[in-house]
């Protein structure tokens, strides 16, 4: 007989610095807390949070349902990692999703939340402001590079009113930033010189890690189902936010971007266009259902996710 040990919740992307950050937040309340990851251990992980690497699509990841009792799940796994291999981000990112949801209904997991992201929207000329839950997903069209992502976030959506049984919310949160954040966008702000597309200066929105755990605990703690926007605090043009990050910039003639991008960063293309169409999501459905708020004003997002950088 396998030995069943308790443990109430099962974080996956554990080597994420966002589900650490929210793995010390849920144990430090006295939740019991599994993380899972593709990924080797992260360094300095809470010796308190049992680690496993798994492929989420793999015989491993069953074992990790088997030897636990999970009644909720935080799904934060999805790679958006363009340097993996598409294959490898579609095994990962769709069937490893699949899976994950399967083992949750198999082990009658009573809450699933799991992370998506708005960039499905896409930056399109025709995106009005703000962009509600029930808009169209246009990024697949131009950059197939984010189609994993698309299908994920349908599937999941898909299953909230398929299998109840979960009480299952997807979040979209805008772009997450923060001091331990290692993605494109945080990275972007960190650099020392940063270029603006010359005739354009869409409006653009952050979200700081630590609002965003907070968000994710709200949703795992409220009884709500759906699809969610998420974002932080406030709006503000993008140079505007480049002159809160204090960095240098200068203007790249909007047809010479990709050539940019794919020369002189390790940007991904597909949010070349978030810097040229606005892509600004409504999230009031989020704060009012689950009565939530970001903590950290818009300001301090941006800076301390730089500041680092900066030497100060």
């Amino acid at each position: 007989m396998v030995h069943l040990t308790m443990a109430r919740v099962l974080i996956t992307g554990m080597a994420s610095s966002l589900a650490r950050r929210l793995g010390v937040m849920l144990v430090d309340r006295g939740d019991e807390v599994v993380g899972v990851d593709y990924r080797p251990e992260p360094p300095h992980l809470d010796k308190r949070i049992p680690f496993y690497q798994a492929n989420y699509n793999k015989t491993r990841i069953e074992d990790v349902f088997r030897h636990h009792q999970f009644e909720t799940v935080l799904h934060l796994g999805r790679v958006g990692n363009l340097k993996e291999e598409m294959g490898k981000r579609f095994d990962l990112n769709v069937l490893g999703s699949q899976k994950i949801m399967n083992l949750c209904l198999a082990g009658k997991v009573k809450r699933l939340i799991v992370l998506s992201t708005f960039h499905i929207y896409g930056a399109h000329p025709a995106n009005h402001i703000p962009i509600s839950e029930e808009d169209p997903l246009r990024a697949g069209a131009d950059f197939p590079q984010i189609a994993d992502a698309i299908q994920l976030d349908n599937m999941a959506a898909t299953w909230v009113y398929q299998h109840r049984a979960i009480r299952t919310v997807v979040l979209r949160p805008t772009n997450v930033v923060g001091p331990n954040t290692q993605n494109a966008m945080s990275k972007f702000l960190r650099a020392s010189r940063v270029p603006h597309l010359m005739g354009f200066n869409p409006m653009v929105q952050f979200v700081h890690e630590d609002d965003l755990a907070r968000a994710i605990m709200a949703a795992a703690d409220g009884g709500a189902v759906g699809v969610f926007n998420v974002a932080g605090s406030g709006v503000l043009p993008w140079r505007s936010a480049l002159k809160l990050a204090r960095a240098s910039t200068f203007p790249l003639p909007a047809p010479a971007a990709m050539a940019f991008v794919q020369l002189a960063t390790r940007f991904p293309l597909y949010l070349v266009n978030f810097f040229r169409y606005p892509c600004v999501i409504a999230d009031r459905k989020f704060r009012d259902t689950f009565h939530w708020a970001p903590q950290v004003s818009l300001e301090d997002t941006i800076w301390t996710t730089v500041q680092q950088a900066r030497g100060a």
